[in-house]
């Protein structure tokens, strides 16, 4: 027969365990609660958090047509880079995004949200870049300040300062009969005026570029005041990640040469022509 004494303990022992688990039980409580409480808070540090990266370093951007393919598909999203132009100069071969706002009518129509709530989505998505956006655009600069680019030469090439291009690389093939674009279908020339740029799409026969808007007050060239950034890398779809590099053919050093000598000609004339002048000059007060 067990004493009272004996059972005692197996009471105690019981009350001690109960306790905790009621404690534990609250601590969950709280701790699950307390996580509800914190999480809008942690949302909206992420959104400003987002957001001043989006207005100083780094923006998302929704790609809403064909005009660069086969570089970049509708409906991928890349990431611009928006502190590399305070570091250096927009270079030939880079993709840059711009605002056209004022100075080129958009490439897509995109209709405007009919009620507050889709216009504050359709902000936050832009934001983001998961909506379209109908005033900024993204090509390819083929020309910088000072450049020549004509088209084409005999062999139907685009030439930077008389330097031909090598597009294949990156021009538009068709992926059913493997075609390829024409480097352009319409003869241009043009000389670069400074602070301006001649940009084209990858897709030559659908791209709505410089070229198109050669009747504009820029003559077809946009300002580089108004470049945003330049694109770097696909992040979506998952399937089509990927950098944007520079293609070789804007390395060729003689096209660089070109461009630095443009400016200097005239003044290489201008010395030239100084010499007998300063030459008659002496002779006149000599005598």
């Amino acid at each position: 027969m067990r004493s009272e004494a004996e059972g005692a303990v197996p009471d105690e022992e019981q009350t001690v365990t109960s306790d905790q688990e009621r404690d534990s039980s609250d601590g969950k409580k709280k701790k699950q609660g307390s996580f509800w409480k914190e999480l809008p808070i942690l949302i909206g540090v992420a959104l400003v958090l987002a957001l001043v990266i989006k207005a100083f370093a780094v923006q998302a951007f929704y790609i809403p047509s064909g005009s660069m393919e086969n570089t970049l598909q509708i409906g991928d999203r890349v990431l611009v880079n928006k502190i590399v132009y305070h570091t250096r100069d927009i270079k030939r071969g880079d993709i840059v995004v711009f605002n056209g706002l004022d100075s080129w009518d958009p490439e897509t129509q995109v209709q405007e949200p009919s009620n507050p709530v889709s216009k504050v989505l359709r902000a936050i998505g832009g934001a983001f870049g998961v909506a379209p956006n109908e005033k900024d655009y993204i090509k390819r600069v083929i020309g910088i300040p000072g450049d020549q680019v004509k088209c084409c030469d005999a062999q139907g090439r685009v030439t930077v300062n008389g330097v031909p291009l090598n597009e294949s690389s990156y021009l538009y093939t068709d992926p059913v009969t493997q075609e390829q674009n024409k480097p352009s279908n319409d003869p241009f020339e043009v000389t670069v005026k400074d602070g301006q740029l001649w940009v084209m799409g990858d897709h030559r026969e659908l791209s709505y570029d410089s070229r198109s808007h050669r009747g504009d007050p820029g003559g077809g060239t946009i300002p580089t005041s108004r470049v945003i950034g330049r694109a770097f890398v696909i992040v979506w779809p998952l399937n089509r990640i990927d950098t944007l590099p520079i293609p070789k053919t804007f390395e060729q050093p003689a096209m660089s040469a070109a461009s630095v000598a443009l400016p200097a000609t005239p003044m290489a004339l201008g010395l030239i022509g100084a010499v007998p002048i300063t030459y008659l000059t002496r002779r006149l007060r000599n005598r």
